[in-house]
């Protein structure tokens, strides 16, 4: 006789499993390199590296194409390499961090938005993590600290789930402030 298998629960009454080990994550994003920029970029030291090879022995052709190469993906890498992320009432971005308690208006922003504040209306004294191959962005106000900057623009790939992260994790840093805040 074949038995069936027990029904399966509805994801809303499936045991959730928790690190506590770790930080409680909300929103994590790294902003990676699109690989057009690998592409391109990869190609452009190829060709400086033919440039800078020419006459010279094979021997220091090949050092000069590693060192090009190299190079290029490098950077590709660092420039590639910055979180952002939402997690234990703070966001971090890049090496910056902002306690949400001090995040004021948070506004995700669609791509005329973004280039704006980018741009024509941006001030000076903002604190900006933006990349140009990321058109979408989100914009936190910072309040109640006379030496931080006015606001945060931090570009991304997904505003809406980041502008929603940081708004559910407000309750948890109000709540790490106490009572006299």
């Amino acid at each position: 006789m074949i038995s069936a298998a027990p029904p399966r629960p509805s994801a809303s009454h499936v045991l959730h499993v928790t690190n506590y080990r770790g930080r409680m994550r909300n929103y994590r994003e790294q902003l990676r390199v699109p690989a057009a920029y690998w592409v391109l970029g990869l190609l452009c030291a190829a060709i400086l590296a033919s440039t800078l090879w020419a006459g010279f022995s094979v021997g220091v052709a090949i050092a000069v194409y590693a060192v090009s190469g190299g190079g290029c993906a490098a950077a590709l890498l660092i420039w590639g390499g910055v979180c952002v992320e939402v997690a234990d009432g703070t966001l971090r971005a890049g090496k910056t961090v902002l306690p949400l308690q001090a995040a004021g208006q948070v506004t995700p922003l669609d791509e005329a938005q973004a280039r704006a504040m980018r741009g024509p209306r941006a001030d000076p004294a903002a604190f900006m993590l933006i990349r140009p191959y990321l058109k979408l962005a989100v914009y936190i106000e910072v309040s109640g600290q006379p030496t931080a900057p006015p606001y945060w623009l931090v570009a991304t790939r997904h505003p809406a789930e980041l502008a929603a992260a940081i708004e559910r994790s407000r309750p948890a840093a109000r709540a790490d402030r106490g009572p006299m805040g």
